[in-house]
């Protein structure tokens, strides 16, 4: 069964209008099914964020939508579902550090090498850089969200790079190397950040295959970093 009926599901027939209470019941609901539940749940709070930090700059612009749709690959006769829960979430009064502190629970936690919580922040920045320019307060939003996941900076600055310039060592904060690196260094890190960001690993760690999208666009950013340290050390 697609993922987004279960969501739909939920939708139709849970009564509460608080976003909070989907998920809570998600995770009652299917107890005996963790996968599911984590891959539910997944879903439903991250188009919670996505609705609450489209607000963060007060403009939700047709880029953003269509932002939104590429992470989002949604059958048609379940879009109806889709925007009702992205609409509940920018209505309700819940503020997006409830929504965050749920994600977080999701590696049972807090953990914060959990690349569930990394894959989050990148379909954030994906929605948010859809403009060519991630605004202010998107960035503090996005901020917050990576101290409530437990990054420290290094961790959230490598997640950033990947979206946003950073100046002249973007591409080694991207695979988190110090500018002294050596050539074997460097391509050990590549080579394990390419296997560990492979699209097949978001599968495996309960991320609906929907979420292709992220995926595509850290490996993109990965090939990109490795490519320019390998032409600088190469040609020192």
């Amino acid at each position: 069964m697609s993922i987004w009926i279960r969501v739909g599901d939920f939708v139709a027939n849970v009564a509460s209008s608080a976003l909070t209470s989907i998920v809570e019941a998600v995770r009652t609901a299917f107890e005996g099914d963790p996968e599911t539940r984590r891959r539910v749940s997944f879903s439903i709070a991250m188009i919670a964020l996505s609705a609450k930090m489209a607000k963060a700059d007060g403009v939700v612009t047709r880029n953003e939508v269509e932002a939104f749709q590429q992470i989002f690959s949604i059958p048609e006769s379940e879009r109806e579902h889709v925007a009702r829960l992205y609409n509940l979430a920018k209505q309700d009064t819940a503020g997006y550090e409830t929504y965050a502190a749920q994600m977080a629970t999701l590696c049972g936690s807090g953990d914060p090498n959990c690349k569930c919580l990394e894959d989050i922040l990148d379909g954030l920045f994906h929605i948010a850089k859809a403009d060519d320019y991630v605004h202010e307060r998107e960035l503090a939003f996005l901020t917050r969200v990576g101290e409530i996941f437990g990054f420290d900076e290094a961790h959230f600055q490598a997640i950033a790079a990947r979206h946003v310039h950073l100046g002249d060592a973007d591409p080694y904060v991207v695979l988190g190397l110090p500018r002294s690196a050596s050539f074997e260094e460097a391509r050990r890190r590549y080579r394990q950040l390419a296997a560990e960001n492979h699209p097949d690993r978001l599968a495996a760690r309960g991320v609906p295959r929907e979420f292709l999208a992220i995926a595509n666009d850290r490996i993109a950013a990965i090939n990109g970093a490795w490519e320019k340290i390998e032409k600088e050390l190469k040609a020192a």
